[in-house]
């Protein structure tokens, strides 16, 4: 029988912390004199009587390690528990969202999809955009800290494979996690900081350089606005490009960089490739606009770099309608939001490094069919990927494609149309944020959708955002019979 107190205990703790944090966008409500103040009181409330009973009862189990079952359900209950208290505002106050889409919003928010189902979010109380940025934020963490914490220990998708580089922390050395996971903290609220002044510099206001800063650093693409990033032009979708992109390479390299090692970062193959593909994106999108249509080459240069950076980073962005920009286009940006950014960052989908490992084992295969007698071991920055490293990110491969073609089936079960239905699974599972299609608002809002199309969205998220297998693995029954 597995002990779940060490898990609920934690969860407890992340749960008052939840309604801490609601404090900011409560003071801002009543600062600009909305009543909307009260639901994030009555919310930080339940928050932290929930949470508190929670740890309390569960405090007699708790440790300072824990075995990789109750890691297991840790990760994936966090990322229940979490949304379910963050709705919770959404609910009692303004847009006042039923349960369905309350829900939805905050596990798009926690797993940095960026699928909203709220229209109007213009004239939404300040309190309410800044919780929904906040919610993104929280989430952008929580995956940087699991996966150089969690992930490689529960040896999921060839995380394995960096336990090697001194990640190996939980159950064993618990100071040295807390060591990098404060380390890791720093980090993301100078970036954070750092993004935010940035955009007051170009012009935004106070609040919108907040906000936008929150969704942008998580790679989570939430905006205050129905037109998203539309309403702001020029130097400040660059300036967006630039920290998207940071937000999708490796933490753990500006841990080391901040130490004053530049090297780590630079020599990364994952950093190295993902710019590159960036670059080739880009210009492949440039270049087909620029053959096709008689538009100006600085403003294609602009649009293009932004909404590539950001649907390949899964941060869901958009400055321009994607829908018009044609059919080659359009199939690039479907095809950078199945790769996704760097692991041990707040990016999406598949990840580089496993594509890396992916074209490294495809490389050696047609070697050994040219010269069957050579050896010729697969290598990954120098160092030998061992054969359950390999299995490893070939069995995520696997899960990944099958879960997103029967999410896409799934869907269209629901009555959406094939290009909806399909977008919505490629959204969901890669955590990335637009949806295409009739069955989409004019905003790009989901909330026309059945209710079982946005369960379904939501079990892909989750699924996509934790691994695959982090997840399935609670449905088998060997699992539980330890």
């Amino acid at each position: 029988m597995i002990d779940l107190r060490p898990v609920t205990y934690v969860i407890g703790l992340l749960v008052v912390a939840m309604g801490l944090f609601m404090v900011l966008p409560l003071a801002l409500d009543l600062a600009d004199g909305n009543d909307n103040w009260r639901a994030f009181f009555q919310s930080a409330i339940l928050c932290v009587v929930a949470g508190g009973a929670l740890a309390l009862a569960s405090a007699n189990g708790a440790g300072p390690s824990m075995t990789l079952q109750q890691i297991f359900l840790l990760t994936t209950g966090v990322w229940i528990a979490m949304p379910a208290f963050g709705a919770l505002p959404l609910m009692l106050g303004a847009p006042e969202l039923g349960p369905t889409d309350a829900f939805f919003e905050a596990v798009s928010g926690m797993t940095t999809t960026g699928t909203t189902v709220i229209t109007g979010l213009d004239d939404l109380p300040p309190g309410a955009n800044l919780w929904r940025g906040i919610l993104q934020w929280l989430g952008g963490l929580g995956i940087v800290i699991v996966a150089l914490l969690f992930l490689p220990v529960m040896k999921v998708g060839g995380m394995q494979f960096f336990r090697s580089e001194g990640f190996d922390t939980l159950g064993k050395v618990l100071p040295r996690a807390l060591d990098i996971s404060s380390a890791l903290i720093q980090i993301y609220v100078w970036l954070t900081v750092a993004c935010a002044v940035t955009y007051f510099a170009l012009g935004m206001t106070g609040f919108d350089a907040v906000m936008h800063a929150l969704t942008t650093v998580s790679t989570g693409g939430m905006s205050s606005y129905d037109a998203s990033f539309g309403v702001f032009q020029g130097p400040l979708e660059y300036a967006a490009a630039a920290f998207m992109i940071l937000g999708s390479l490796p933490f753990i390299r500006f841990v080391q960089l901040a130490q004053g090692s530049f090297a780590p970062l630079w020599h990364d193959p994952q950093v190295r490739a993902y710019l590159r593909w960036n670059l080739y994106a880009i210009l492949a999108v440039v270049g087909y606009e620029l053959w096709t249509h008689d538009y100006p080459a600085g403003a294609v240069l602009r649009e293009a770099t932004f909404n590539v950076v950001s649907t390949f980073s899964g941060t869901g962005f958009a400055s321009v309608d994607l829908s018009g920009w044609g059919a080659f286009p359009f199939v690039i940006l479907i095809i950078v939001g199945l790769i996704g950014g760097c692991t041990s960052s707040t990016g999406c989908s598949v990840k580089v490094f496993r594509y890396l490992i992916l074209i490294e084992a495809i490389k050696v295969q047609i070697k050994r069919l040219h010269n069957p007698s050579s050896v010729n071991p697969l290598r990954y920055d120098g160092r030998t990927v061992t054969q359950d490293v390999l299995d490893s990110v070939i069995l995520f491969f696997t899960l990944f494609i099958l879960s997103f073609g029967l999410l896409a089936v799934a869907l269209s079960l629901t009555g959406l149309d094939f290009k909806t239905a399909v977008t919505a699974a490629w959204t969901s599972i890669a955590n990335v944020g637009p949806v295409f299609g009739p069955g989409v608002g004019p905003t790009g809002a989901v909330h026309d959708f059945p209710e079982s199309a946005k369960w379904l969205m939501m079990a892909g998220m989750l699924v996509g955002r934790l691994e695959l297998l982090s997840v399935y693995v609670l449905f088998m029954r060997r699992f539980w019979q330890g």
